[in-house]
């Protein structure tokens, strides 16, 4: 009979509660939003169902929702639940922690900080352990800067104040999921980085993105960080007329948001390359046909050797 009771039935039989309060009350409590509102029921059984699948408690937070505008609901474990998983995992033997002997400071950041942290988790059933490496420079946050009625503010957060023991946590969580398998589970921290991803604003292209550009009507997300690279990705594709190569290394280096926005600053590209051939072409006598067509029809061609280096480096 319990496999054939419904998802919430058989978790709130677990906490020995009627199911249809089980629901109402983790709508308002634990997995309520930070607006008020409440999940719908297809979020709250995403929710329910990974807690059933790592037998997660959300009354004491061991699992609740992270508000995300683009897939609607995070399911983010606190640490505590991440511990608990761990040592629930019955081959799991033991964990240690090597840190780095190089003190640094971060921007921002309050104290000082090991450069990088060694998870390394014991399994009972492996004879090495599993170590996972993280560097503080790739997880870190920087404090959060905003503009207010009174001018510009600062937000310092556990990153600027607790640096050492994020960093541990990060070491955990990631040793973790090596070593278990654990998946489709995230921390604070890494909701609240998919959520900045979600959150880009769509804004008319400027000049900061490409000096002299023509394009009025494309749209592009606010990814500046990239720039640098994509414009020389950019340059050598318009050099070597190799439009196809540069979308497929864009394919191979970047990844969701990011990978969007590659692509359509490489799209932005090309359409201005293309009506500037346009323009130019309309300024020369064309005496035939075919000579038109040489020119409106290019053959794009592989990248040289030379260019080649270029996507290696920056594999590398």
């Amino acid at each position: 009979m319990q496999e054939n009771k419904s998802l919430v039935t058989r978790i709130a039989n677990r906490y020995g509660v009627d199911s249809t309060k089980f629901f109402d009350t983790l709508k308002a409590t634990a997995f309520k939003q930070r607006d008020g509102g409440a999940p719908t029921n297809e979020q709250m059984m995403t929710l329910l169902i990974v807690a059933e699948q790592y037998n997660l408690n959300p009354f004491t937070r061991e699992i609740y929702a992270f508000p995300d505008k683009q897939n609607g609901i995070i399911p983010v474990v606190g640490v505590d639940g991440w511990s608990r998983i761990i040592n629930d995992h019955p081959e799991y033997d033991g964990i240690e922690f090597v840190y780095s002997d190089k003190m640094v400071r971060m921007d921002g950041a309050k104290v000082d900080c090991p450069e990088w942290i060694d998870a390394v988790i014991y399994r009972k059933d492996r004879t090495r352990p599993i170590k996972i490496r993280e560097y503080l420079d790739e997880v870190y946050r920087a404090p959060f800067k905003g503009n207010g009625r009174n001018g510009s503010y600062v937000v310092d957060g556990p990153w600027q104040t607790h640096t050492k023991r994020q960093l541990r946590h990060k070491g955990i969580i990631q040793c973790s999921r090596i070593a278990f398998g654990f998946g489709g589970i995230y921390d604070q921290d890494e909701a609240e980085r998919i959520k900045d991803m979600g959150d880009v604003v769509l804004t008319q292209p400027q000049a900061t993105i490409e000096e002299g550009s023509n394009s009025s009507n494309a749209m592009q997300v606010e990814f500046k960080q990239l720039n640098p690279l994509l414009k020389q990705l950019a340059e050598r594709a318009e050099k070597q007329n190799a439009w196809s190569a540069a979308y497929q290394y864009s394919e191979e280096r970047f990844h969701g948001a990011e990978l969007e926005y590659a692509t359509k600053y490489l799209q932005n590209r090309e359409m201005e390359v293309i009506g500037a051939s346009d323009v130019e072409v309309e300024d020369e006598v064309i005496e035939t046909s075919n000579q038109d067509e040489n020119i409106h029809q290019p053959q794009e061609q592989e990248f040289s050797p030379e260019e080649d280096n270029f996507f290696a480096e920056e594999n590398a």
